[in-house]
């Protein structure tokens, strides 16, 4: 059973050996509008383009932005979760941000892309059905960061299997950065940038840990992960 402050603590931990380092991969992924903050919030707001050449143009630049979020947001976030995952277990390396450029690209993108349309189709429903898959799905990406080839529906299918049970738990976890959020707004603003290393660095610790249990309780194996028995999180 995990706590809130046992995971945020061992965070704070991490980021004692590589904050700014940490800060800047954060940041990256931020650029790409990748990550669970999920704050982005629509592109283009509610601008009203009643000019058909200012909206071909908004269109053309909405359909450069979605290529750019498929094509190069999906790998910067995998890559920036196994960067995390991998600086919780001391080895700090920041090529890590771009080794899904590297192995496992098409299925990289295909199950992120899998992924965000499922949520999507969820929340057509409703809301509530959409955060709440939103929540099983968590752990999709951080799964390939450990296994980039790992099967599409594999992966869906042992996020929700890791999140069972803990979605709301993740969820009050996720409440506990509104403070920092307020505060880090309060502070022209910019300091919202200084808070998501710390976010970003407690949610690797959240996933060791559910992986942990995945392993313990037979739901995945080492190797269906990547992992040897002597690398596994403690």
């Amino acid at each position: 059973m995990w706590t809130r402050a046992e995971i945020k603590q061992r965070a704070k931990n991490v980021l004692k050996l590589n904050y700014w380092q940490a800060l800047l991969v954060s940041v990256i992924i931020a650029i790409f509008g990748a990550g669970n903050r999920g704050r982005g919030g629509r592109v283009f707001g509610n601008i009203e383009v009643d000019n058909p050449n200012i909206f071909a143009v908004v269109l053309l630049i909405s359909i450069i932005f979605i290529i750019l979020r498929i094509f190069v947001g999906y790998l910067i976030e995998v890559g920036g979760r196994k960067y995390f995952i991998k600086s919780a277990q001391g080895d700090i390396n920041f090529s890590y941000l771009g080794f899904a450029f590297k192995e496992g690209y098409l299925n990289i993108v295909g199950t992120m892309l899998y992924k965000a349309v499922l949520i999507f189709l969820w929340t057509l429903l409703l809301i509530i059905p959409g955060i709440v898959k939103s929540y099983a799905y968590r752990m999709v990406p951080y799964i390939l960061a450990d296994n980039p080839n790992i099967g599409y529906k594999r992966a869906i299918e042992l996020s929700n299997d890791m999140t069972k049970g803990e979605k709301f738990d993740i969820f009050v976890l996720d409440l506990s950065f509104i403070g920092w959020y307020l505060l880090g707004t309060l502070a022209l603003i910019i300091g919202i940038i200084f808070v998501m290393p710390y976010e970003d660095a407690t949610n690797a610790e959240l996933y060791l840990t559910l992986r942990q249990k995945a392993l313990d309780n037979g739901l995945c194996t080492y190797e269906e992960l990547n992992l040897t028995h002597s690398a596994f999180y403690n």
